[in-house]
């Protein structure tokens, strides 16, 4: 499928990448307002060193499962952004707090070969053996629970299994962590997740700074305002009987001098403490004009016959807006402003939060944020200073709701969840319960759920070659459990999280391909239920090597028992099903042949993406026209449209049935495809957000395959219509796709005509980019 030059070319992690990454961190360190965002961009360009030094002198190899010289796949290494190792592990560095005082405690050196001495001690295996009971503890990276392992191993009489995993941790004792830190509180096991700790929601706060808006309008309505209204009351002690203000005589209104020096010297202290307001040093504004009229009087200089002129245009402008100094009208527009600016700052009130929150567990969740959220009390207003009763507003509010610890469903109905990146990011929570399962109760299946929680959160490496993240089961202190899982243990408690899981994530966000950390974290749970679902994780295109694993023809065929037979998604798209349902046999019987050398690949299903690809528009990724992002992304486009990227292989085979159904889901679909074309209008470049809106758009067709033959009658009515309410343009730019849907539901094909296939990839411009013709649906 491609030239030995182009394998040679992406056999290899390009560095350009990481130069980019460290030139996007120095100008940001060097810019950027946010003294703690210069900090952080700083520790990243220092990593980025990191990389490109160890590219360069061969002791990084991106692109390998093994990308650090000197460290076995189960290490967990340090990755940064886009999968690059930068030659760290998570569990090396300086020795944490809770190693010293451990090393402190048992009277050995503090340094961790010692310390790995001594936990394999007497002493050091009762202090493991009580911190497996008590279940309070914290495992941050998976190292950390191997000398619990250890431990219960060596408790349960499994001393070969036990002295095995001490001689494969041994070489590396001195450089990496095994031991977890001790916590205040358990495991958590209930069926109950959180997005933010409170650690988190504190951290959230404490960045929180005063508004400098807010500051100076504060400023300016306790300052200022008061300020000028004093020397307005002032000068109109000068006016006549019409109310003009005069020049006094110094001799016979000599306490109106002594008075207006008092005022200036006010000013200059003013203006010297309060610096946010700026307004009284316009020389064109009200009050810079009476101070300066005043200071010209009382030091003697006397004013211009202009500067006069202009005193007496703002004193009366002044009466005229607001009302005498003192008269009802004024005095009420006072009172409103002085309250106004007696309001709490929202500063002030996340820093009364975060006096509250800091008397919690850190590291623990909310399960109830209500009183953390109550008006400011009677005794926090003799503390704080604040009113009583002052309420706490929205921004500090919602990092504290987002603490919240309770059903995922719970989480996603308040809004906690707004993406499948995020739902992602939760789901370990619930699947480590589940998997642990598998083991006995008691301390190795709060062991099994602690360490679950802390291996989902071990970042993706960049993989070259068809190469696979690394699973749990590879990591020796899982290996030497091995024989403590009962045999189908976890595998109906995985059949039902999985379709659970499932069907959340495609309700939620229907309109949203699934991501790979929420793929990975389904693929555990499908491999336990023994369901035979092939779940695949979406391909990088810009390292795409033209090749295919053997699940996505797997995939591709339960999409072909769900959806073959003549259904709208096989009529759109133009899929020939049972083709795909005969090619997945006969690879299948030949690898069956060929065992134990099972293929790491699946040439045939390659071959048919390439195909297709080049079917539909010219310009794709081929051995004739060489490798592009543009034409990797077409490829792999149409492995995602035979397979539907996992939809039905969780409705066929995890048995998934969205509550809401799928009419419903479809119609939400549409206008997540209504929104993302709205936004093409005006970007300059908008190609990934028309990709957003092909993904959307082919979610929507697999929706609708699934509806009765009524549900996709009213749908596909309504579709127009639908698009109508949108701007203008997004019915014109549409118009093509609906056209061609339409087409295809009257037995043509979507591309016949003035209709479109709509794709998201392609070589070129998109034909959804061009200003279109009105569409009058």
């Amino acid at each position: 499928m491609n030239s030995d030059a182009d394998q040679q070319h992406l056999a290899q992690a390009d560095p350009g990448y990481a130069s980019g990454q460290l030139a996007r961190a120095l100008r940001t360190a060097l810019t950027h307002d946010d003294p703690d965002t210069r900090r952080r961009a700083g520790e990243r360009g220092r990593s980025w060193r990191s990389v490109l030094a160890g590219m360069a002198e061969g002791v990084l190899t991106i692109g390998s499962r093994t990308p650090v010289a000197g460290f076995p796949a189960w290490v967990t290494p340090e990755v940064l952004r886009g999968g690059f190792a930068t030659g760290e592990a998570c569990a090396s560095g300086p020795l944490t707090a809770y190693e010293t005082e451990a090393a402190r405690r048992a009277g050995v050196p503090r340094e961790r070969q010692a310390l790995f001495a001594y936990w394999l001690s007497a002493d050091g295996l009762s202090r493991l053996y009580d911190l497996l009971d008590s279940g309070r503890y914290e495992v941050t990276v998976p190292e950390e629970a191997a000398l619990l392992t250890v431990a219960w191993l060596a408790r349960a009489g499994r001393t070969d299994a036990a002295a095995g995993l001490v001689a494969e941790l041994a070489p590396f004792a001195g450089r990496l962590r095994f031991t977890p830190r001790p916590a205040t509180r358990a495991v958590p096991e209930a069926d109950v997740v959180h997005r933010r700790t409170v650690a988190d929601a504190g951290e959230t706060l404490a960045r929180r700074r005063p508004s400098a808006a807010v500051e100076t309008q504060r400023e300016a309505l306790t300052v200022w305002q008061p300020f000028a209204d004093e020397l307005l009351a002032h000068w109109l002690e000068t006016a006549d009987d019409e109310g003009t203000v005069q020049l006094p005589e110094r001799a016979a209104h000599l306490d109106w001098y002594v008075r207006g020096g008092d005022l200036l010297c006010r000013y200059r202290e003013l203006a010297r403490r309060h610096t946010h307001c700026t307004k009284h040093l316009d020389r064109k504004q009200n009050l810079a004009i009476l101070r300066d009229v005043l200071d010209e009087t009382v030091t003697g200089r006397g004013p211009a016959p202009r500067r006069l002129g202009l005193l007496r245009h703002a004193v009366t402008s002044m009466v005229r807006r607001r009302g005498l100094p003192g008269s009802a009208p004024h005095t009420a527009l006072r009172r409103e402003q002085a309250a106004l600016a007696a309001l709490p700052s929202h500063h002030a009130l996340a820093q009364l939060v975060l006096r509250r929150l800091s008397g919690l567990e850190q590291t623990a969740s909310v399960a109830d944020p209500g009183p953390l959220l109550v008006p400011v009390t009677e005794a926090e207003a003799r503390d704080t200073g604040l009113p009583v009763g002052a309420v706490i507003p929205a921004g500090v509010r919602r990092p504290v709701e987002g603490a919240l610890s309770a059903s995922l469903e719970t989480l996603v109905e308040r809004g906690l969840v707004p993406s499948a990146e995020v739902l992602a990011e939760i789901v370990p929570q619930l699947v480590a319960v589940t998997a642990a399962q598998a083991y006995p109760a008691g301390a190795l299946r709060t062991l099994a759920v602690a360490h679950h929680r802390a291996f989902a959160g071990r970042r993706s490496l960049l993989l070259l070659n068809l190469q696979q993240q690394v699973r749990i089961e590879e990591l020796p202190w899982v290996r030497a459990l091995a024989g403590q899982r009962a045999e189908g243990g976890a595998g109906r408690p995985a059949a039902v999280a999985l379709r659970r899981l499932g069907e959340l994530a495609v309700q939620a966000f229907p309109a949203t391909i699934l991501p790979n950390p929420l793929v990975r974290e389904l693929s555990v749970l499908a491999r336990q239920a023994d369901l035979g679902a092939p779940l695949v994780e979406e391909l990088a295109n810009d390292i795409f090597t033209g090749a295919f694993s053997p699940k996505f023809l797997a995939s591709a065929r339960v999409a072909a028992e769900l959806l073959g037979g003549g259904s709208l998604y096989e009529r759109y798209y133009r899929i020939d099903y049972a083709a795909v349902r005969n090619l997945a046999i006969a690879e299948a019987a030949e690898a069956s042949r060929t065992r134990p050398h099972r293929p790491r690949t699946s040439p045939g299903f390659g071959r048919l993406c390439v195909e297709r690809a080049e079917a539909f528009s010219a310009g794709t990724w081929s051995r004739s026209s060489g490798w592009s992002v543009a034409g990797s992304g077409k490829v792999i486009e149409q492995a995602q449209i035979l397979t539907t990227h996992n939809l039905a292989t969780l409705v066929h085979r995890v048995g998934i049935a969205p509550a809401p159904g799928w009419e419903d889901l479809a119609r939400r679909c549409f206008v997540t495809v209504c929104r993302l074309t709205a936004q093409v209008h005006g970007q300059a470049f908008p190609l990934a957000t028309i990709k957003d809106a092909a993904y959307a758009w082919r979610q929507m067709v697999f929706q609708l395959s699934l509806c009765t033959a009524r549900e996709r009658a009213a749908i596909l009515a309504w579709l127009p219509e639908e698009a109508a309410r949108h701007p203008g343009q997004v019915g014109a730019r549409l118009a093509p796709a609906l056209t061609g849907l339409r087409q295809v539901t009257e037995g043509g094909h979507a591309d016949d005509g003035t209709g479109r296939l709509f794709l998201g990839w392609t070589i070129g411009g998109h034909w959804l980019q061009r200003e279109p013709e009105p569409y009058r649906g």
